[in-house]
């Protein structure tokens, strides 16, 4: 499993998550994955971060259990 994000500056994350979540269902970060990937290839650093945070974000959704510290 991958580290969940630590800190979101703002709310773009959580609405592009939605979004995939919207259209792609169960698949969404698979989706966001191959956004990632794409934008590394075309040496886009600042939309291959961005895809994956929201990446990392779909798989915290996605856990039935708590991760990191509970307090």
């Amino acid at each position: 499993m991958t580290t969940p994000p630590a800190y979101l500056a703002h709310t773009r994350p959580h609405l592009d998550a939605a979004e995939l979540l919207t259209l792609f269902g169960t698949h969404a970060a698979g989706e966001a994955a191959a956004r990632a990937a794409r934008s590394r290839v075309l040496g886009n650093h600042l939309h291959f971060c961005r895809w994956r945070q929201v990446e990392r974000l779909l798989a915290v959704l996605d856990t039935e259990h708590a991760t990191g510290t509970v307090h």
